[in-house]
């Protein structure tokens, strides 16, 4: 039992420095008006070609009507461009503005670079060892669903 709280502990400690570190980092300066669950949609909307809600939300774990709320404010602060489909007026496209690119950007950059001080000091075997511990921390979570 003694192992189960001292994992416990650490799992819970993890996660939660990880999302503080990632607000602390990434939410200032020129992005001070969006929260890290509105960059993690910015993330979700990527910088490729424009993606529907639909797909936005599946990503995302949410309804529509969870995101449109969202993205409403992101459009409003000029992170998100909205575009009705030509060819069926129903649906509705997203993409990211320059100030929205540019905060993607940030965002990657700051998972790059939480990665590469994760696993530089990690030999070949522990960094095999951590990511087969992630990828069933991940299968767990991702089947909990």
């Amino acid at each position: 039992m003694q192992d189960y709280d001292r994992l416990n502990e650490l799992l819970v400690t993890t996660l939660k420095n990880i999302s503080d570190t990632e607000e602390k980092s990434l939410i200032k300066d020129d992005f001070n008006d969006i929260t890290i669950n509105d960059m993690h949609i910015l993330e979700a909307i990527g910088q490729k070609t424009p993606q529907n809600m639909s797909s936005v939300a599946t990503k995302l774990k949410v309804t529509v009507g969870t995101l449109t709320i969202a993205i409403n404010h992101l459009v409003k602060k000029g992170y998100v461009i909205r575009k009705r489909g030509e060819q069926d007026r129903r649906v509705v496209f997203l993409s990211l503005s320059e100030k929205g690119t540019l905060a993607f950007q940030k965002h990657m950059e700051f998972h790059k670079s939480m990665t590469l001080q994760i696993t530089q000091d990690l030999s070949e075997k522990e960094l095999e060892l951590l990511m087969q511990a992630l990828k069933k921390i991940s299968e767990i979570c991702a089947n909990d669903e």
